[in-house]
């Protein structure tokens, strides 16, 4: 049947079983929307900002495992998606972007709102094409959920111009291509792992974002009951295995834990799944378990041997890897080793705070503790989003959401709507001042569509990362980091049409949460916390994970 390619566009996105779409309209993608209007089926989402858009989308996949998709026009609503897009790059998330264009005979010419964004995008894509034949817009969409979603995830890009939109062409329905994990590994390679793994007497494994995207968090139980081994997690992998698991040793990295810390520099094989070893995440990479031999499990060979050499590597999706790797590992008995990890637990515990941090953790524990079961949290970028990593109990996979690769202030607000709108589940925003100004506009999207979501500020006037580096290693020379923006939250949220609270007493928090809760639509929480609230533990850029600083009250 012949369609526009307007409505070829729309038909692609029922065949790929899309739900919703976030975005906002302009000049060159106005034929896209006339078709939309003809597909009530698909939900659209209509942010207040195309990057916001871009991460709605984002937080969408993240929540529910599905691909995010969203439109904008050509220009300045192209660009606006660059930080979404670049955002779901660092973090290997699965996101469609369909974008406008001028007309084909107006490109090149510098154009009212022309970019080459297919050109601007080529660093943050998996994937992106310009659509220049209507006879290949099917095929694009098609491909650009297949590219999305197979081997390591990521996002992809399809800029089509006005005039392809608006061209009528040949449709014909097709069911989408099954996913393929793109698995390189053979029977040495898992026999290689499998006897390092065997052979080895104190294993840690470090579990990544890869295990979340892959759905092996039951394998990863499995693997760590077969060999009586402590996890730890990065930042991405939150959820990845719980966090109420005796095995289980808090975060790693820069803010994480003493005892992943300690396992890190004295097991004898470390077992990384799903996880490229950012710097971040090592530290000084020269001293990063170095006593140790490493078994590099990812599905994409590019991060192999790229930050840490591997001794053993196996290169696959993790579910597959570590399926083929189970049967062949043998059940490790003494606890000599987990006995080592309870000793450590016991005398740095994961949730230890300073005197400067045991307000943030009252706060996000007191919330945690009222919010209903199954809640997804989301972060924007900062301390609160290191204190939320630390203090929260995540126990499930797609339950933590946050920019880790990027560090994108402003994230988290697209993300929590994406979330919403994706589960129907409770969702909390948590932010921080400097990047709750930063995209607190959305309110109103939640407000519209009615959405569950929380927006918990913690509040200290500054820009509490930053001034914590300036107060550490540069003399305190608090150069700009200083807000005291005179924003009332509650009068805010309330010209937004939400619901504002504002809590400044510690005896009020499980009683107030409990109430912001039981209120139905969006409600924003300012709780004011001191400007010199300090994320603790924390290692100092380019030092050995063992320098870890654990109280600067000492």
């Amino acid at each position: 049947m012949k369609l526009t390619g307007a409505q070829i566009i729309m038909e692609c996105l029922k065949e790929q079983d899309v739900d919703t779409v976030f975005g906002f309209p302009g000049g060159t993608v106005i034929a896209l929307y006339n078709a939309l209007y003809d597909y009530p089926e698909i939900n659209h989402v209509l942010t207040c900002h195309e990057q916001h858009a871009a991460h709605a989308a984002d937080g969408y996949a993240r929540a529910t495992g599905k691909p995010g998709v969203v439109f904008a026009t050509s220009g300045p609503g192209a660009t606006n998606l660059v930080t979404g897009i670049a955002t779901a790059y660092m973090d290997s998330i699965p996101m469609v972007a369909i974008t406008g264009n001028v007309e084909k005979k107006n490109l090149g010419k510098d154009s009212f709102q022309e970019i080459d964004i297919t050109g601007v995008t080529i660093p943050i894509t998996k994937h992106n094409v310009i659509v220049k034949e209507i006879s290949e817009l099917a095929d694009a969409v098609r491909d650009a959920f297949y590219i999305a979603q197979s081997g390591r995830p990521g996002p992809v890009l399809v800029d089509v111009p006005k005039d392809i939109t608006m061209m009528e062409w040949d449709y014909e329905p097709q069911k989408p291509r099954e996913i393929a994990h793109k698995n390189a590994f053979g029977k040495d390679e898992i026999a290689a792992a499998v006897r390092a793994v065997n052979e080895s007497k104190k294993p840690f494994i470090v579990a990544g974002g890869g295990v979340i995207a892959a759905g092996a968090e039951k394998e990863l139980r499995e693997l760590a009951g077969k060999l009586n081994a402590p996890v730890t997690m990065t930042l991405m992998g939150l959820g990845a295995f719980p966090a109420s698991e005796e095995r289980y040793t808090g975060m790693i990295g820069m803010h994480g834990t003493k005892t992943s810390a300690l396992c890190t520099s004295h097991c004898d094989l470390l077992i990384a799944v799903g996880a490229r070893f950012s710097e971040r995440v090592t530290s000084d990479r020269t001293q990063f378990a170095k006593q140790a031999k490493v078994l590099h499990i990812d599905v994409d060979p590019a991060e192999i041997n790229k930050n840490i050499r591997a001794d053993h590597e196996v290169m696959g999706n993790a579910k597959d890897v570590l399926k083929a790797m189970l049967p062949g590992i043998k059940r490790k008995e003494s606890g000599e080793w987990m006995e080592q990890i309870r000793h450590w637990k016991r005398s740095y515990p994961l949730d230890r705070a300073t005197r400067n941090a045991r307000f943030p953790k009252k706060v996000l524990q007191a919330m945690q503790e009222e919010a209903p079961e199954g809640t997804v949290f989301t972060t924007e970028v900062g301390q609160h989003q290191m204190w939320s990593a630390q203090f929260l109990r995540i126990e499930h996979p797609r339950q933590f959401i946050s920019s880790g690769g990027l560090g994108t202030m402003g994230f988290g607000m697209g993300a929590a709507i994406g979330a919403a709108v994706g589960t129907g589940k409770q969702v909390v925003n948590i932010a921080g001042d400097g990047s709750f100004h930063m995209n607190l506009q959305e309110i109103v999207t939640a407000v519209k569509h009615k959405l569950p979501v929380m927006i918990l500020v913690l509040n200290n006037n500054v820009l509490g990362m930053v001034r914590q580096w300036q107060k550490l290693f540069y003399d305190k020379r608090y150069s700009q980091t200083t807000l005291n923006n005179p924003t009332d939250y509650v009068k805010l949220a309330e010209a937004f049409g939400a619901y504002g609270m504002d809590i400044s007493n510690e005896r009020d928090l499980r009683a107030a949460f409990k109430k912001a809760f039981a209120h139905k639509g969006p409600v924003i929480v300012k709780c004011d916390i001191h400007e010199d609230e300090t994320v603790l533990p924390m290692v100092p850029g380019g030092k050995p994970l063992d320098d870890i600083i654990l109280d600067l009250e000492k």
